[in-house]
C-alpha cells in the first residue's frame, strides 16, 4: 500500500441536486396557491341557488301564448300590408287622374282659344251677312212659314182623336190662329172632306173675331164620320180652293193612318198639288197627336204610319211636320 498517493475526491451526485430543485419548486407552488386562496372569495365558485321552479305545463302554456301573440301580430301585419298597398294604389290613381286633368286642362285651354277665335270670326261673318241680308217678309214661327193668306184646317174627327185628344186639338187650333193675326179666308173640314159649316161649302169663311170664336165653339162638339185617313180632306181642299192668285196653307190634324198604301197617297197628292207645274200649289203642314202611343189599347203601328206619311207629305209640299209629345 502506498501512502504517497492522494485519494481521489468523490463526485457530486446529480440526483441529489435534481431532488432539491423539485422540492423548491413544489414549495414555491404551495406558497403561490396559499396566496391566491386568500385573495379569492370562495363563495364565487359556488353555484347560485335556483329559487324558481317552472313546470312543463306552465312552459307549454307560455309557448301557446307566445304563438297566439305571434299569429295576432302576423294578421295585423298582413292587414297593414294590404292597407299600405291600397294606399299606394290610390295614390297612383290620383296621380294618373291629376295627369289626365292637367292634360284635359291644356286641351280645354287650346279648344277654348279656338272657340274664341271661331266666335270672333263668326261674329264678323254674321255682321257682314246681316248687313247684306234683305228683310224676310215671309216670316217663320216654330219652323212653320206663315206667308199664307188663306188657311184650311183638316181635322181627323175619329173616335180616338175626339175621346183622347180633343182638348189638345182645340188648343193647337187657337195657337195656329194666333200666329195668323189676320188672313183673307179660313176654312175647316174633317179628314173626309166634310165642312164644319155647310153654309160655307166651297167658300172661304171671312176672318173676323166673331167667326174665329164661332169656329172654336163649333169644334167643341163637332164629330162627323171619319175613316182616320186625311187623303180625302187634302184632295178636296186642293181641288176646291186652289187659285193661282192665292197663297194657301193646309193644316192637317191627325193621330193615325189606316189606309192601304203610303206611296199611293203620296203619288195621288203629288199629282193633284203639282198639276200646274213643278212647284206645289199649296203648302201642307201636319200636327201629329200621340194618342196611340199614350193611351192604353192604342195602335202604335197606325200611328207610326201616320207619322211616316205626313212627314214625307209635308216635306214634298213645302210644309212642316210637327209631332207633339203630349196631350195636355
Amino acid at each position: 500500500m502506498s501512502y504517497g498517493k492522494r485519494k481521489e475526491k468523490r463526485g457530486i451526485n446529480e440526483i441529489s441536486i435534481s431532488f432539491l430543485d423539485v422540492i423548491s419548486c413544489g414549495f414555491g407552488a404551495i406558497v403561490l396557491l396559499l396566496l391566491i386562496a386568500k385573495t379569492v372569495d370562495p363563495s364565487a365558485f359556488q353555484a347560485e341557488p335556483n329559487h324558481t321552479t317552472v313546470t312543463i305545463p306552465e312552459m307549454q302554456q307560455k309557448l301557446f301564448k307566445i304563438r297566439g301573440e305571434t299569429n295576432v301580430l302576423n294578421i295585423s301585419f298582413k292587414s297593414k300590408e294590404k292597407q299600405l298597398f291600397s294606399a299606394r294604389r290610390y295614390i297612383a290613381n290620383l296621380r294618373e287622374e291629376l295627369a289626365e286633368a292637367e292634360q284635359r286642362k291644356e286641351t280645354i285651354g287650346s279648344e277654348r282659344n279656338k272657340l274664341l277665335l271661331a266666335q270672333q270670326n263668326l261674329t264678323e261673318e254674321m255682321k257682314r251677312l246681316l248687313k247684306n241680308q234683305k228683310k224676310n217678309i215671309n216670316g217663320i214661327i216654330g219652323g212653320i212659314p206663315i206667308d199664307s193668306e188663306y188657311i184650311v184646317f183638316i181635322v181627323d174627327t175619329s173616335g180616338s182623336m175626339f175621346n183622347f185628344a180633343w182638348p189638345k186639338v182645340r188648343k193647337e187650333m187657337v195657337n195656329i190662329l194666333n200666329i195668323y193675326p189676320q188672313v183673307k179666308g179660313i176654312q175647316v173640314m174633317n179628314d173626309m172632306g166634310d165642312y164644319m159649316f155647310s153654309s160655307f161649302s166651297r167658300k172661304w169663311i171671312p176672318d173676323t173675331p166673331a167667326r174665329r170664336k164661332a169656329i172654336l165653339s163649333r169644334l167643341a162638339n163637332w164629330t162627323p164620320f171619319s175613316n182616320s185617313s186625311p187623303v180625302e180632306g187634302i184632295q178636296t181642299a186642293i181641288q176646291q180652293f186652289y187659285a193661282s192668285n192665292k197663297k194657301i196653307s193646309l193644316y192637317v190634324f191627325g193621330d193615325d193612318f189606316t189606309g192601304s198604301s203610303i206611296s199611293k197617297v203620296l203619288k195621288a197628292t203629288d199629282k193633284i198639288n203639282r198639276k200646274k207645274g213643278p212647284n206645289p200649289l199649296v203648302r201642307i203642314h201636319t200636327i201629329g197627336f200621340p194618342v196611340h202611343f199614350l193611351v192604353e189599347g192604342g195602335n202604335p203601328q197606325t200611328a207610326t204610319r201616320f207619322s211616316a206619311l205626313m212627314r214625307e207629305l209635308s216635306l214634298q209640299n213645302n210644309g212642316t211636320f210637327v209631332g207633339l209629345t203630349g196631350l195636355k
